[in-house]
């Protein structure tokens, strides 16, 4: 359950908000944020209700949990970098429309994302 409290400090982080302003607008105190964010509490689901909401983010992102069950999904350190450099809402629309693509539209893709990269156009 440690993946919560590094959730939780990821999507603060995103949001540029310090320990002290998310304790604040989730009317929790500041050492409770610090513990949950170095994993020696777990929020209960009333307290992670009130995080997400201040952070404007599901539930499940701050759990892993996914529709079917409670996943503990560990993120590749490159993929937690690149969501933070493009945002998370960027981040996602991204991935659902290559999620769409067949393998062929997705090699087109790349091949185009790369082209244009090196302005290899055409």
């Amino acid at each position: 359950m440690e993946r919560i409290g590094q959730n939780i400090k990821m999507y603060r982080e995103l949001k540029k908000m310090t320990q002290t302003e998310l304790a604040l607008k989730a009317r929790l105190g500041i050492s409770t944020i610090a513990k949950f964010e170095n994993g020696e509490k777990i929020p209960d689901r009333q307290t992670l209700l009130k995080v997400s909401t201040v952070l404007d983010v599901p539930i499940t992102e701050l759990t892993g949990a996914q529709e079917e069950g409670i996943v503990n999904v560990e993120m590749d350190g490159e993929l937690s970098e690149l969501i933070q450099a493009i945002g998370v809402e960027k981040a996602k629309s991204i991935l659902r429309k290559v999620k769409e693509l067949n393998e062929s539209q997705y090699l087109q893709l790349m091949k185009t994302v790369f082209e244009q990269k090196y302005d290899l156009a055409e």
